[in-house]
């Protein structure tokens, strides 16, 4: 048995369809062992859930290996033919980017037995430095010793064969042991996931997405809730180039990573840009843009079966985003418009956006369609009676349909060219 890599990080086929209940115990096998989040808090809907994350986690994976997901209580274990301590490295890495977990622990799976604990044990904390403690839970209370017995028993092993200091509280290294109904689970450190909801629990919906901070950050908040979600961009083209394309595609293709599947439509913008700007729309043309996008946005949501359009708006960030203007914009649809950031600062949004790894590609230079609209002064009081004479002027739902119709279709996928 080799040992498994003991350092801590941040993250970010033919598999069986159903989740297995159990498998039988082999001795040194190298697993994930993973925690799931509020998903346990499901009560009778919680089979359903677990079924759902099962399948995204077989999704997430399949690239690297074909794997069997075996439920445990409040626990996931991921297990891969002739997997080895690497394989089960970049398992557990790509792992913690599904939502709806929490953990992801890079464990060996040993027999249920003391001895079989023991050398477990003494691997994994070969080489390690510094303080250490013992943590283990027994989910089987059959197994012949406590949790207290088994830290202290296992604890003194270590203290016996590497002469390191046990400190209880604030320790450099902390080993875990858990019991399970077949097998037992030791590890040590673990990558921490995103916690959440399965993507797919939660409906369907259509994220407006821009090239820029902010709707990358409403799309990822509303995926952790469990939101399957599509993107349509809207490009000046043909008055623009495709750099804008190009970055709704790359922050996309790293979004993906998060539930699979991924689908952008993108919609040239430009001649019904120039449209309002010839309509005398004024100081009213950004909000005017922003209800004919909600439209476009609208139409091609309910083709995608989708409930619920997603904006990057934070409340006050902009003119367009005073509470009189978004008031304005929600009365152009039916569709409910969820705001997942609209109580977030700019820095907030920039940290999630760093922490989700779209900062970068928000950041690059790009031919912005709203730019090529903005008024010297923009309206921070829209007043309804004034922008819905723009849209007679504009024929808008005939415009909204045209270009809905409009739509090209791409499938980024995570990892995809990198």
């Amino acid at each position: 048995m080799t040992a498994l890599d003991t350092a801590t990080g941040t993250a970010p086929g033919s598999a069986p369809d159903q989740v297995r209940e159990q498998a039988p115990a082999v001795d040194g096998e190298p697993c994930v062992l993973v925690k799931l989040g509020e998903v346990v808090l499901k009560g009778k809907n919680r089979e359903q859930f677990e079924r759902r994350l099962a399948d995204n986690i077989r999704l997430a994976v399949r690239p690297i290996a074909r794997v069997d997901v075996v439920r445990r209580h409040g626990v996931f274990m991921v297990r891969a033919k002739d997997a080895d301590a690497a394989l089960v490295d970049r398992l557990a890495a790509r792992i913690t980017d599904v939502m709806g977990i929490v953990w992801a622990h890079r464990a060996w799976r040993v027999g249920k037995d003391v001895p079989s604990v023991e050398r477990a044990a003494l691997e994994l904390m070969a080489g390690a430095r510094g303080s250490f403690a013992v943590r283990s839970r027994r989910r089987d209370k059959r197994f012949p010793m406590t949790s207290t017995e088994l830290d202290r028993h296992i604890g003194g092993l270590l203290n016996d064969a590497y002469h390191q200091p046990v400190r209880l509280k604030n320790p450099d290294h902390t080993l875990s042991i858990e019991v399970d109904r077949d097998e037992v689970f030791v590890f040590s450190g673990g990558l921490p996931g995103q916690g959440g909801l399965p993507v797919g629990m939660s409906g369907r919906g259509l994220v407006l997405m821009s090239g820029g901070i902010d709707s990358p950050v409403a799309a990822y908040r509303m995926m952790r809730r469990g939101l399957r979600v599509d993107f349509l961009h809207f490009s000046g083209m043909p008055f623009t180039g495709p750099e804008s394309i190009y970055k709704a595609y790359a922050l996309v293709r790293e979004l993906d990573k998060f539930q699979g599947g991924s689908r952008l439509f993108v919609v040239p913008f430009g001649k019904a840009q120039q449209a309002i700007k010839t309509s005398g729309a004024d100081k009213l043309a950004v909000i005017a843009q922003r209800r004919l996008m909600l439209r476009t946005g609208e139409l091609v949501a309910r083709r995608l079966r989708g409930a619920a359009l997603i904006t990057g708006d934070a409340l006050g960030q902009v003119s367009s985003q005073t509470l009189t203007n978004i008031t304005a914009q929600d009365d152009a649809v039916e569709l409910p418009i969820l705001r997942p950031l609209i109580g977030m600062d700019k820095t907030e949004i920039m940290d999630q956006a760093r922490r989700v790894r779209t900062l970068s590609i928000s950041e690059l230079p790009d031919e912005d369609c709203c730019s090529m609209l903005a008024p010297l002064g923009a309206e921070t009081r829209a007043k309804l009676d004034d922008l819905r004479q723009i849209d007679k002027r504009l024929d808008v739902e005939e415009l909204a349909e045209r270009l809905a119709a409009s739509t090209q279709e791409h499938r980024p996928v995570y990892g995809e060219g990198s």
